[in-house]
């Protein structure tokens, strides 16, 4: 079922009225179902003969949304097959609160990814948030959208003008920590309408659930890769005229799995939301 909130400056304040929204539901339900079919028609060898053009996914999820394991699983595919060639798909998958109390506590889901969500409503001037949202580089939102389309947003999103985001992983230090360098190129041209944030990320891969209540009870479910931590590193003006470096040390929680960890790094023009450079690199084990 789509779940929407009706009123942004109060999230806690959910629609309870689903009448008028089990169509769209079931609409964006088979839009995405035969995701891995679809896919399937973009796979081509990896590599070329350029280092590939990174771009963000961003995934806007619930395990209490009936309507989001299609959409989980187009992403993962999308992230595990790489199937555009030229083009890193780097998938973020962000689990909202919103859905939580209806039989359900999603154990991935946040407040923070519900304020995120919320910020990519105001720009987009949608009437309310939802799930599933797919936002491809923060700039181009996926609404009962098919496979396809969202591989054809991804193409476009590759065209557009980069900056050119490294990450560096250095040597962990024992304490279930390391530490990485970010380096940001071209800094100007990152923040070219004024100002541009350096997020850095958390991801794990490889998740599953036994969903015991709500509405995918009895369903076991499988994720891409979901967010554990986002944090702002950094922020670039567009009077900046030397590169952006940051040394970031991240600390890992016992409960995540290294072998499955992943570092992503991206940069956001503040105004716009768009995302205009990335990077990312497996955590050492």
């Amino acid at each position: 079922m789509l779940r929407t909130i009706a009123k942004l400056p109060n999230l806690p304040n959910v629609l309870r009225n689903v009448s008028g929204r089990r169509a769209a539901a079931l609409l964006l339900a088979g839009a995405v179902a035969t995701t891995y079919a679809a896919v399937r028609v973009y796979a081509s060898p990896a590599g070329d003969e350029t280092s590939p053009v990174p771009v963000v996914v961003e995934l806007f999820t619930s395990e209490g949304c009936s309507s989001c394991p299609p959409a989980d699983t187009l992403l993962r595919k999308l992230d595990a097959l790489q199937p555009i060639k030229g083009v890193e798909v780097i998938g973020v998958e962000e689990h909202v609160d919103y859905w939580n109390q209806d039989g359900w506590v999603d154990p991935y889901s946040a407040l923070e990814w519900t304020y995120r969500q919320r910020e990519y409503v105001a720009k987009f001037k949608d009437a309310t948030a939802y799930t599933p949202q797919m936002i491809v580089d923060g700039d181009k939102e996926m609404v009962n959208s098919s496979a396809a389309q969202v591989v054809n947003a991804i193409r476009q999103s590759a065209q557009q003008m980069k900056v050119q985001v490294s990450l560096t992983p250095q040597a962990p230090d024992g304490n279930d920590a390391q530490q990485f360098e970010v380096r940001v190129a071209n800094a100007a041209g990152a923040a070219q309408q004024g100002k541009a944030d350096v997020w850095l990320a958390v991801t794990e891969q490889d998740l599953q659930m036994d969903v015991t209540g709500g509405e995918n009870k009895g369903r076991m479910l499988q994720h891409a890769a979901i967010v554990r931590l986002l944090e702002k590193i950094g922020s670039i003006s567009s009077k900046d005229k030397s590169p952006f470096a940051s040394e970031s040390r991240v600390k890992f929680k016992s409960s995540w799995k290294k072998p499955n960890l992943r570092i992503v790094v991206f940069v956001q023009d503040h105004k716009s939301m768009r995302i205009v450079g990335a990077a990312s690199a497996k955590v050492t084990s």
